[in-house]
C-alpha cells in the first residue's frame, strides 16, 4: 500500500468499494475526469443511482468532486489519501475483464465522440477563430501577456498546442529558432499555413497532430505553448502530461485559458466542454507531471464590459534543469528535422 491508513479509513473505503457498480465508477474516474451524465451513459444506469454511488464514494474520501457552472466533474486523485487508496484497491482488478473492458471502451467512445464534435466546431469556423475569441477581454491584452509570461527566450524549438490560426507561432516568431504548430483539423492548420505565409515566417511548420500523442521525442522543446485549448478537452490532464513529456529541462510551458464562470450556452454553441479552471486545479495538474508552477496571472475585463466577458487566466510552469547538462541526440535530430 502507498502509506498508511487509519483502520477505520480502510474499513469505510473498502465498503464504499464494495459494490459492483461503484467499483466500476471508481475504475473510471481513475483512468480521467467524467461528469455524472457521462457515468449514466457508460454505465447505463440512472442519473439518480449514479449520484448516490458518488455520494459514498465521496465521503469515504476515495474520489474527488469539483463543479463547473451546472456540472460535476468526479475524479480519482492521488493527492489525496483516499486516492491513493483507491488506486491500490483497483490495481487488484484484472483489466482484461469483460465488464471493465466493455465500460473503458464506451468510456473512449464517448471521448471520441466529443472531440469530433469539437473539431466539427473547428471545421465550421476556422475562417472566423480569432472572431469567436472576442468572448474573453481584448485580444492585443492577451497577447501582450503572453510575451510578458513566457519570457524573451531565445528557444530552439517552441511548440504550439492546439495551434487554429498559427497566431501564437506568428506573435512569438522573435522568441524561437524554429516553431511548430500541432492541431487535429485540416482546415485549421490551412488557414494557420496561409497566415503564416503571408507573414514570411519560414521557421515555422504547422502538423497535423494529436496533442494527447505528439510525433515528438521526449524533452525536445524549450516552450510549450496552449492557448486556449484546454476548454475544447473532455480531458485536460493527459494533453498536459503531453505536454510535459516533450519539454526539454529547464523549458517552459505556458498555459491561457478561462478562468471558472458559468456562461453555460458556451457548451452547446461553442463546443466547449469545460467552463473554465481554478488556479489549484491547473497547479494541481502541473505539479503531478514534475513541472514547477512559476506564474499565475488573472486578466480580468474592465469596467465597461459587457455581462458575458470571461477573464483570462495564464499558468506558467517550469521543467527543473538537470544538475548536469548533457547532450540529447534525440533533442539534435528534432531541432535538424524541423524546417
Amino acid at each position: 500500500m502507498s502509506g498508511k491508513f487509519a483502520s477505520d479509513d480502510i474499513v469505510m473505503a473498502l465498503k464504499a468499494a464494495a459494490e459492483p457498480t461503484r467499483l466500476r465508477i471508481l475504475l473510471l474516474l481513475a483512468a480521467g475526469e467524467l461528469s455524472v451524465k457521462d457515468l449514466t451513459v457508460i454505465l447505463g444506469q440512472s442519473q439518480p443511482r449514479i449520484s448516490r454511488h458518488l455520494k459514498l464514494l465521496a465521503e469515504a474520501g476515495l474520489v474527488e468532486r469539483f463543479r463547473e457552472g451546472s456540472w460535476a466533474y468526479f475524479h480519482v486523485s492521488d493527492r489525496a489519501a483516499g486516492g491513493r487508496l483507491a488506486l491500490d484497491i483497483l490495481s487488484l482488478v484484472d483489466a482484461n475483464d469483460h465488464t471493465v473492458a466493455r465500460d473503458r471502451t464506451r468510456a473512449e467512445a464517448l471521448k471520441r465522440e466529443r472531440e469530433a464534435a469539437a473539431q466539427a466546431y473547428f471545421q465550421t469556423h476556422a475562417a472566423d477563430w480569432d472572431r469567436i475569441r472576442a468572448l474573453h477581454i481584448a485580444e492585443q491584452n492577451v497577447e501582450a501577456a503572453i510575451v510578458d509570461a513566457l519570457g524573451p527566450g531565445p528557444f530552439d524549438l517552441l511548440v504550439d498546442l492546439g495551434t487554429g490560426t498559427g497566431r501564437i507561432l506568428e506573435l512569438l516568431a522573435d522568441r524561437y529558432e524554429r516553431g511548430i504548430g500541432f492541431d487535429l483539423n485540416n482546415a485549421m492548420l490551412a488557414y494557420a499555413r496561409s497566415n503564416l505565409s503571408r507573414a514570411n515566417l519560414s521557421r515555422t511548420q504547422v502538423r497535423h497532430g494529436d496533442i494527447y500523442a505528439l510525433s515528438l521525442p521526449d524533452g525536445v522543446a524549450d516552450a510549450v505553448v496552449m492557448h486556449q485549448v484546454l476548454h475544447f478537452l473532455s480531458d485536460p490532464v493527459p494533453a498536459i502530461r503531453e505536454a510535459a513529456r516533450v519539454l526539454a529541462p529547464g523549458g517552459r510551458l505556458l498555459i491561457v485559458d478561462f478562468a471558472p464562470h458559468d456562461l453555460e450556452f458556451l457548451r452547446e454553441e461553442h463546443a466547449h466542454d469545460r467552463l473554465g479552471f481554478s488556479p489549484e486545479q491547473v497547479e494541481g495538474w502541473l505539479r503531478d507531471v514534475d513541472l514547477k508552477p512559476a506564474l499565475q496571472r488573472d486578466l480580468a475585463p474592465g469596467p465597461d464590459a459587457g455581462p458575458q466577458t470571461l477573464t483570462v487566466s495564464l499558468w506558467l510552469a517550469e521543467r527543473p534543469a538537470e544538475a548536469v547538462t548533457q547532450k540529447n541526440p534525440a533533442r539534435t535530430r528534432a531541432l535538424e528535422e524541423t524546417p
